[in-house]
């Protein structure tokens, strides 16, 4: 009996040391769960530039209606048209940036955009903060926030600019921003083109940094010629020129299917 006694013994320390290994490697898997946060860069209010409104067709992805999420469904109004809503707004950022929003355009924590449960994909809207007074325009492109209690998420650009970073929430005015109705396509012959290049709008960042990052994502895409044209305190993101509208569209639709944000057209 003693001697089987000394034989556990002598193994305690290393099934303690075992023991101690697994704990540790557990204790890490929690840590390096990825946290929601802010931006690591230096982002100031007057970085962030307002959505520009603009008539766009509904987006390929996110507008299905009715959807479900979590057991409970959701309806997708059929216009944005005379919205206006009181509620509570939260914010999202790190954990989410770089990845594809319900819409299909990828999340840029630093760009004025917000999640909204039923609004069409996208919709221009103006949010206010009631506690403030301050005022942004974003652009509405993503599903969410899936609580009782909020009505539209933030990304952290446009909750920076309505400065409830710290406090995390607010209670919000969200009113919908008419832009007539979307464009439809409509094939044009060489004759009826319009004339002379045309250059696609990308992106526009309060910082050069911003707009160097989509500049070489693009480039990476093949989707090029592409340079970076400041002006307005604005870094703007321009694809072309395009020598047809032809070639301009097939563009346009490539980077979509690739996950970017729709390019617009722009007069140089």
């Amino acid at each position: 009996m003693n001697r089987f006694l000394q034989r556990g013994l002598r193994y305690l320390p290393l099934m303690m040391a075992t023991m101690l290994l697994i704990s540790c490697a557990g204790e890490t898997t929690r840590v390096e769960e990825p946290q929601d946060g802010p931006s690591t860069l230096n982002l100031k209010a007057s970085d962030v530039a307002d959505a520009t409104p603009r008539a766009e067709p509904r987006a390929r992805y996110g507008n299905h209606s009715p959807y479900e999420v979590f057991g409970r469904k959701y309806h997708v109004l059929k216009s944005s048209e005379g919205y206006r809503e009181r509620g509570t707004a939260s914010w999202y950022g790190s954990k989410f940036h770089g990845r594809r929003t319900s819409s299909g355009e990828p999340y840029d924590m630093h760009l004025a955009t917000a999640a909204h449960k039923s609004l069409p994909l996208p919709t221009y809207a103006e949010v206010t903060n009631l506690d403030n007074g301050r005022k942004v325009i974003v652009k509405i492109n993503d599903r969410g926030p899936f609580k009782d209690d909020r009505l539209i998420d933030l990304s952290y650009g446009a909750a920076l600019r309505l400065d409830m970073i710290a406090k995390g929430t607010a209670r919000v005015e969200v009113k919908a921003i008419d832009v007539g109705p979307a464009p439809r396509a409509v094939a044009q012959s060489g004759a009826s083109a319009a004339s002379g290049p045309t250059w696609l709008q990308a992106g526009a960042y309060g910082q050069r940094d911003g707009a160097r990052e989509l500049a070489e994502r693009l480039e990476r895409a093949d989707l090029k010629p592409v340079s970076i044209h400041d002006g307005d305190d604005l870094f703007r993101v321009w694809l072309g020129p395009y020598g047809s509208q032809a070639e301009a569209d097939s563009v346009i639709q490539r980077a979509i299917e690739l996950g970017f944000e729709r390019p617009h057209r722009v007069n140089r």
